[in-house]
């Protein structure tokens, strides 16, 4: 099996569609379906988890209407303004679609390193716990001893680390990255081999990311998950099926294995169902 654990579609006319934008040319355009279709022809492609792209409600409601119609979706991951104090309420609602997994907060574009441990937000975290969500954490590299201290007082919240946390692979720096993702580890949390292509300089091939994955494999083991980021991975100048064959390639040195790093995590972690096609 295949599963894709992080992949997105959106619609430029969604109302309160904010990114891309413009300046990103190669991906300012509409992504469905049927433009994944196409990219992974060839790819046996069993599932793939949904994931947010914008901060609004709507864009939640799009991609749940749209799951809703598409076999290949076994989870979707929304967002919800968590300070709201209708946030409860929201995700009460949300919770009773099957499909809704967890939630997102668009932390790396919070200046407030710390807003997560807003006792503002208490009461919409506690009621992810209670509709038994997840939390999908994108975060930088200054967000990780933030995260600690959330999964300390949040220990009943599943979480899982976007994109690995995003390192500084453009200059290939590992440093105080792996000290503090290392200790996230050791928390319990979930990990995502994703979106590091996207991170490293133009030109770089991907077997500069080798040092980070290693990390990753020994600190995650079981608890790492594969996700293509698409269509995001193709602001690198990579494909799908490229940066798919470069993950197994270079996961291949380490001690994971191929079922669990491509398909057995992400169906542990969301609790996905047996596939519907």
């Amino acid at each position: 099996m295949l599963i894709d654990s992080h992949l997105h579609f959106w619609s430029l006319a969604t109302p309160g569609h904010q990114w891309p934008t413009a300046a990103e040319a190669v991906i300012h355009r509409d992504f469905a379906p049927a433009d994944l279709q196409a990219t992974t022809a060839g790819v046996a492609l069993t599932g793939v988890v949904l994931v947010q792209s914008q901060p609004t409600a709507r864009d939640t409601d799009w991609m749940l209407a749209l799951a809703a119609r598409e076999p290949l979706v076994q989870a979707v991951v929304g967002w919800v303004d968590l300070a709201d104090r209708a946030a409860p309420d929201r995700i009460a609602a949300l919770a009773a679609d099957p499909l809704l997994r967890s939630l997102r907060p668009m932390l790396q574009a919070i200046a407030d390193t710390d807003w997560l441990l807003d006792d503002r937000l208490a009461p919409a975290i506690r009621a992810m716990i209670d509709h038994g969500l997840r939390l999908d954490a994108l975060i930088q590299p200054r967000h990780l001893p933030m995260l600690a201290r959330f999964v300390d007082r949040w220990p009943d919240l599943p979480v899982v680390i976007d994109h690995a946390a995003k390192p500084d692979a453009a200059r290939g720096a590992l440093d105080p990255w792996r000290v503090d993702i290392a200790r996230l580890a050791t928390q319990g949390v979930f990990c995502k081999l994703s979106g590091l292509r996207t991170e490293q300089a133009a030109g770089r091939s991907a077997d500069a990311l080798a040092p980070y994955i290693d990390h990753l494999a020994t600190t995650f083991g079981e608890r790492l998950m594969w996700g293509s980021d698409w269509p995001v991975v193709t602001l690198s100048g990579d494909s799908y099926t490229r940066w798919l064959e470069d993950a197994r390639r270079l996961a291949a040195r380490t001690q994971l294995t191929e079922d669990r790093l491509f398909a057995g995590c992400a169906q542990a972690f969301y609790g996905l169902r047996p596939p519907k096609h």
